[in-house]
């Protein structure tokens, strides 16, 4: 959604220059404050977006596969599952944690209310049904040394699948 973007011209097309920031860029606050309070304009946005991320990363991938043949790329998104996009990836990692923990940390990253973080979380799939298409979990609501040995305990592991699907 950045200017010059595959999504910005349809997305300001779609929800008007109320907006844009003063340097054109999107509101992602304003945005979300539309299409948060309303179903069908999340749709909307979300089809405006998602096929273009979906074309994106999937090039950058490709690229990053040429250059790094024995590499291992990780795409971060929410909602992987709600798109259904999950399915063009070889594994799905779900991080978990507490439902106030994910309150917390979205308040904190995103300089969101509660009552935006809640609204947000509430519109997403719960993270009690993600992991069950989960491939691996990472239970990150305990202390940051433990989420580190969860996640390289993954990283080995996706190693292992890396080099048995080349050995195929």
């Amino acid at each position: 959604m950045q200017p010059g973007g595959e999504a910005y011209d349809g997305v300001l097309r779609e929800f008007g220059a109320g907006i844009v920031n003063p340097d054109g860029t999107v509101n992602r606050r304003k945005l979300a404050g539309i299409v948060f309070q309303d179903p069908r304009r999340l749709d909307v946005l979300n089809a405006l977006v998602h096929p273009s991320v979906r074309a994106r990363t999937r090039r950058e991938i490709e690229a990053f596969a040429k250059e790094h043949p024995d590499g291992i790329a990780v795409v971060e998104a929410a909602i992987l599952v709600e798109t259904g996009s999950f399915r063009d990836y070889d594994k799905l990692i779900v991080a978990i944690c507490g439902a106030e923990q994910q309150i917390e940390r979205a308040m904190s990253r995103d300089e969101m209310t509660r009552e935006e973080a809640v609204d947000r979380l509430q519109r997403q799939m719960p993270l009690a049904d993600k992991v069950r298409y989960a491939d691996f979990v990472i239970d990150t609501s305990g202390p940051k040394e433990n989420t580190i040995a969860q996640t390289k305990a993954v990283y080995e592991s996706l190693v292992s699948f890396e080099k048995r699907s080349r050995t195929s």
